[in-house]
């Protein structure tokens, strides 16, 4: 169960290197992953050096999340890749993943960037919705099997590890109006919806196959949408049936 967030939350840049070393530390308890796929410290060390930065969110000095931001350069322009997003499990639910964030788009507009981009898992719900609708990212690009075999289950099942790249243009109109606490209303109609499961985990758990069929069926959704050049701008929560909503360019 999440503890109740009585300290005041500080989000500030990790410089050390027992911060940095905190932040694999959490990674270890957040994400499911082999050791072997954990960025060591050396990861954190050299992006910073390289013109990137990572922001940590910390509660009476004490590390409970961190945004990872890698230099890059996309589609002609300076920009950043958010390598990853992590909150400790009871601390989850109160908004600091959000927080990072926000923090992550000032420091690189503070540096002159415009653009961050990530990937994420298309078929989790909850995830799309703080993307698209919380943070005004879009979609526009889908990978099948972008980092080989997905580390998603606790038993090995052989998924595949498909992802949206979420495009993060911080300056856009619905960027910029959620970063200053203003609703943004869409006026035209999406094109298509992408229907998805409400609970990823609770399908692969109770229907592998099934739940196998539904990813390869999203996938081919996604690819024809795109290459028709329609963009994912939104997202609809629904108990029973979510989905993306593509629209023109």
């Amino acid at each position: 169960m999440p503890v109740r967030v009585k300290s005041e939350i500080e989000i500030r840049e990790c410089t050390t290197l027992d911060e940095l070393a905190a932040c694999v530390d959490l990674q270890r308890e957040v994400f499911t992953l082999p050791e072997i796929e954990i960025s060591p410290v050396r990861h954190f060390v050299v992006t910073k050096n390289a013109g990137g930065f990572a922001l940590g969110a910390f509660a009476e000095g004490k590390l409970v999340g961190f945004v990872l931001s890698v230099p890059a350069f996309l589609r002609g322009e300076k920009a950043f890749y958010s390598h990853m997003t992590a909150v400790r499990s009871a601390f989850q639910s109160f908004g600091i993943g959000q927080r990072l964030k926000w923090a992550q788009r000032s420091r690189a507009l503070e540096l002159g960037v415009s653009l961050i981009k990530w990937t994420f898992e298309p078929v989790k719900a909850r995830n799309a919705f703080f993307n698209l609708e919380k943070l005004g990212a879009i979609v526009t690009e889908y990978h099948e099997n972008f980092y080989g075999t997905d580390y998603s289950s606790s038993r090995t099942i052989g998924l595949a590890s498909d992802r949206l790249f979420a495009e993060w243009h911080l300056e856009s109109p619905k960027v910029t109006a959620l970063a200053e606490g203003r609703e943004y209303v869409e006026v035209s109609e999406p094109r298509q919806t992408i229907k998805i499961m409400n609970n990823w985990h609770a399908l692969v758990e109770s229907d592998i196959e099934r739940a196998i069929a539904e990813q390869k069926r999203i996938r081919r959704e996604f690819e024809t949408a795109f290459e028709q050049g329609l963009i994912g701008r939104g997202f609809r929560r629904d108990d029973v049936s979510p989905e993306y909503l593509l629209y023109a360019n």
